[in-house]
């Protein structure tokens, strides 16, 4: 799942300061804890109180990535931990499908406070070693801020985007500038976040050819300005400290696409329809990663995840199966090689023509269904979880228009999480949704294995008698609606490979 930072508004911390003050003096009396230390040992404390928790407990990860404990929440919902023989990095806690990174340095004794109806308003960290972590949510919002008029951006000419993008970058790190000369930080937190700064423009930079030429016209990437790039030559693939950073993830993501495709044209015709689902240019992702990143965590994760976005398209089984041999080839991660093999277990059971697997499905009103026994027309099943608020908005509002042009089909709306079902329903309740169609999973790990729901944009199309007419399609396609519309007249025949 994808990390969610959030930043209080300037006025927000003034108003909450004053309350957590009190909250702090609280927990140390319920805790026995003392924050105030005149050594210098390799810990640090992390606590706080959560509003309406979504379940008993927060967990909490390591810089690796790997879970430290599972902190249970006290009768008034607070928690506290003490981190020994703590080593200074990203860490980050989870709690009811929330994540939150946070940086961690010895003696650091960082508080946050938090309603899980309105999380985005109400996060706020206070104590030794909030100023950094305050900071980092800032950059973090203003990155997500801009990337989300990615779209817009990518209409200016090459040249103009690239001295948009650089103009904002130095824009942003004369401002952190200014921050430290009147506080006083340590070089990895400067370190933090000038990355998060500078991954973030050379991700929108990866990613601007994909949006300015289109697939047409891939082959012109070759015809930017020669600086364009430059920012490759500063570029650590094996930076263990942000293997499990956002705007680092997002840029290597992007990146390997794009090296690929110089490759990709070596082996189709100069002016050829650029194909992302070839499976040449797959397997060079694959190789490009394996030969310029040895750092095992960030080597092993690009390469599941860039073999997964092939293998969970509405590919043949063959071409599923050679490229999952391929990457099995190449990644050292056990854990991943096992759940790479279930997922084409999975889509084999979920290939075109075949029934729907009979999960289990619950309902608003707390009834149990079997999801085929509610199919009776053609029907898109589709997915989305609390924690996404903009994409299940979104979702829902589109299928208020599909509803309209495909007034003879159904639609299922399932959400995915396994909090407590007060969450689901108050989001239901709150924006109106008809609740004759929502359901939630029986058993949520399970169903989304059984369905290889790897993406909330992910959704199902099947006939009347429940099989299925497309595994994977996306409601959000601008050919989703043409694609729709053959799949219905000429039920079972297969989707071609660009369809969607």
């Amino acid at each position: 799942m994808q990390p969610i930072f959030l930043f209080i508004k300037p006025y927000k911390i003034t108003m909450l300061a004053s309350r957590l003050i009190v909250i702090l003096s609280l927990l140390c009396l319920n805790f026995g804890c003392q924050f105030k230390s005149n050594d210098f040992s390799e810990h640090a404390y992390i606590g706080g109180e959560i509003i309406n928790p979504k379940n008993k407990s927060v967990v909490l990860f390591n810089t690796k990535g790997k879970i430290v404990d599972s902190i249970t929440l006290d009768d008034n919902n607070r928690f506290l931990h003490k981190i020994e023989h703590l080593q200074s990095g990203l860490h980050s806690i989870t709690h009811g499908g929330e994540y939150q990174v946070l940086i961690l340095e010895p003696n650091d004794s960082i508080m946050l406070r938090l309603n899980t109806y309105d999380f985005d308003e109400s996060l706020v960290f206070t104590g030794n070693g909030s100023k950094k972590n305050n900071y980092l949510i800032k950059t973090y919002l203003s990155n997500e801020k801009e990337a989300k008029k990615l779209v817009e951006y990518s209409k200016m000419e090459p040249e103009n985007f690239n001295d948009f993008v650089e103009e904002r970058r130095q824009r942003q790190l004369n401002e952190f500038s200014e921050f430290l000369t009147v506080n006083e930080e340590s070089e990895f937190f400067k370190s933090i976040i000038k990355a998060n700064i500078n991954y973030n423009t050379y991700a929108d930079k990866e990613i601007y050819p994909f949006a300015y030429f289109g697939n047409n016209k891939m082959i012109h990437i070759k015809d930017l300005p020669e600086n364009f790039f430059d920012h490759r030559n500063h570029i650590d693939y094996n930076a263990s400290q942000l293997s499990h950073f956002f705007a680092y993830n997002r840029f290597l993501f992007s990146h390997i696409d794009n090296l690929a495709i110089s490759e990709y044209y070596k082996n189709n015709p100069f002016h050829s329809k650029f194909n992302r689902h070839a499976m040449g240019y797959n397997k060079s992702k694959l190789d490009l990663i394996d030969s310029i990143i040895s750092e095992p965590t960030i080597k092993n994760n690009l390469l599941k995840y860039k073999a997964r976005e092939y293998i969970s398209y509405n590919h043949t089984e063959d071409d599923a199966n050679e490229l999952l041999d391929y990457y099995l080839e190449k990644s050292t991660n056990e854990e991943d090689k096992t759940y790479m093999k279930d997922l084409v277990s999975s889509l084999k059971l979920l290939r075109q023509g075949n029934p729907l697997p009979n999960i289990a499905l619950v309902n608003y009103n707390d009834t149990e269904h079997f999801i085929t026994s509610i199919i009776t027309k053609p029907t898109i099943i589709y997915f989305w979880s609390s924690n996404s608020k903009a994409q299940y908005r979104n979702s829902h509002y589109m299928v208020d228009k599909l509803k309209q042009q495909f007034a003879h089909m159904d639609f299922i709306s399932i959400n995915v999480n396994d909090n407590d079902d007060r969450f689901w329903k108050n989001i239901i309740d709150n924006y109106s949704f008809p609740t004759i169609h929502e359901f939630k999973f029986k058993n949520s790990k399970q169903a989304r294995r059984t369905l290889a729901v790897n993406y909330l944009n992910k959704a199902i199309i099947v006939d009347e008698n429940g099989l299925i007419l497309h595994p994977n399609a996306n409601i959000f396609s601008s050919e989703f609606n043409q694609t729709l519309e053959e799949l219905l007249q000429k039920k079972h025949l297969i989707v071609k490979q660009d369809a969607l």
